[in-house]
């Protein structure tokens, strides 16, 4: 069954703040493989322009697709999520994400697409800081796969 399309549009309350640690960036950053020493060496990241350690661009999808739960699981869109993959992302960046920053993401569904019996849902996250200021919008594709005929 296809996805209400009356839902594009729908925002969702901004969450909890977020706090971003150093451990945290240099667990994500050795996960991924990048050895940039902005995410690891507090000095390095300073001879760099920036206040403290910064996070590599993907970090904050952790942050965003948590975010993204409450489309998932908003039982009114009528999303089986056990049949959804996840199609695309992209982000936005203001400016990199730092360690000791709070950050709070604001969630909408931005578009709902059907093709070939699936269901192509495409989520925004707006990701600002305690202080207000926009930090990163991240864009989720989620491909809701059509149930197989029996």
């Amino acid at each position: 069954m296809a996805l209400d399309q009356s839902f594009v549009g729908r925002s969702y309350p901004p969450t909890d703040p977020y706090e971003v640690g150093r451990e945290k960036i240099r667990e994500f950053a050795e996960a991924v493989g990048d050895a940039n020493a902005a995410y690891t060496d507090p000095e390095a990241a300073k001879a760099f322009g920036h206040p403290d350690v910064i996070a590599p661009p993907t970090f904050v999808f952790a942050i965003t697709f948590k975010a993204a739960g409450q489309v998932i699981e908003d039982p009114q869109l009528g999303l089986d999520y056990s049949r959804v993959v996840h199609g695309d992302q992209k982000f936005a960046y203001t400016r990199p994400v730092r360690a000791g920053d709070r950050l709070s993401v604001t969630t909408s569904i931005e578009a709902i697409k059907s093709m070939a019996g699936n269901d192509i849902l495409d989520i925004r996250g707006e990701v600002h800081d305690e202080a207000g200021e926009h930090v990163v919008t991240a864009w989720t594709k989620l491909v809701a796969r059509a149930a197989e005929e029996a």
